[in-house]
């Protein structure tokens, strides 16, 4: 027997814009500019008025830099990107001083794939400090589509993310918080074989549990197709990775999702280990007697 639709909530859906930058929205502070973009320095502007950004560039010289390039573009093509790299490194052997090269183009074919206008070529051999040529950019994208067969339609947590919290309507810190979570597991090695949705289901489960929301678990088991008992090891490893964050050397996620646009939920402590053992025992009591 299906379960009821939870009720609506007062707060409009918010709106997806049709162009390729995050445009702010009145109905979800995490659309706004702030949440993945800064402004963009193109070659172009560089060479045009050169004495107005002294000062403002800075050198970028690691590869986690990536996840944070000076584009304005959506979740999908961080997720895309970084899916690219991962499926590409489990066919193929990439050399240290490739990594850059290898990470830039993969964003570059996300941006293709999911903008509706995706930065220039040019653009990307620019935010790789001009380490390499635009022919080398050029070359890597046809090795990596090679590779993958082309085939980079490819399941990203963030879509089966915002499909469950549509469905069991959540609210938007919630919401942010649980996108704060997935995100983690992008610079971790160790959840590149979890399925996009399963990963997503338990993102958004540990987030209802942090907030105190457990009465919504039931229609997310109902929507995701997964059970709650098949979640529990996924959120354990997910509220530990939340615990160590502080001490993580790359912080580009957590400074993200501490400022005040994203509810500073990278603010919200993880669960205690006992306290997260208790709640998925108790869920696990109510499971029985539902049985």
């Amino acid at each position: 027997m299906l379960l009821p639709l939870p009720p609506q909530s007062s707060k409009p859906v918010p709106k997806k814009s049709q162009s390729s930058k995050i445009v702010p929205s009145h109905h979800d502070p995490s659309e706004k500019t702030g949440e993945n973009c800064q402004t963009k320095i193109s070659p172009s502007s560089l060479q045009e008025s050169p004495s107005s950004l002294q000062g403002a560039l800075k050198k970028r010289s690691a590869f986690e830099d990536l996840t944070n390039v000076s584009f304005e573009m959506t979740h999908e093509t961080l997720y895309l990107a970084v899916k690219l790299v991962d499926l590409y490194l489990m066919k193929a052997v990439c050399k240290k001083d490739k990594l850059q090269l290898l990470g830039a183009t993969a964003f570059m074919i996300a941006a293709k794939f999911e903008e509706h206008n995706s930065p220039r070529v040019d653009d990307f051999v620019y935010i790789c400090d001009d380490n390499y040529q635009r022919s080398e950019v050029l070359s890597m994208e046809i090795n990596i589509l090679n590779v993958l067969k082309c085939d980079i339609n490819i399941p990203i947590a963030y879509h089966f993310l915002r499909r469950y919290a549509r469905c069991i309507h959540t609210n938007m810190k919630t919401l942010t918080l649980s996108r704060y979570i997935c995100e983690m597991t992008l610079q971790e090695y160790h959840y590149v074989q979890e399925k996009a949705s399963k990963l997503a289901a338990a993102s958004l489960l540990l987030a209802l549990y942090m907030k105190k929301l457990g009465y919504w678990v039931p229609f997310l088991e109902h929507y995701s197709g997964y059970s709650i008992s098949e979640l529990h090891p996924l959120v354990r490893q997910l509220n530990k990775l939340l615990t160590f964050s502080s001490y993580d050397s790359l912080k580009a996620v957590y400074y993200k999702y501490s400022h005040p646009v994203f509810f500073e939920v990278a603010k919200i402590p993880a669960l205690d280990m006992l306290k997260l053992e208790e709640i998925l025992n108790c869920d696990c009591e109510a499971q029985g007697l539902v049985l």
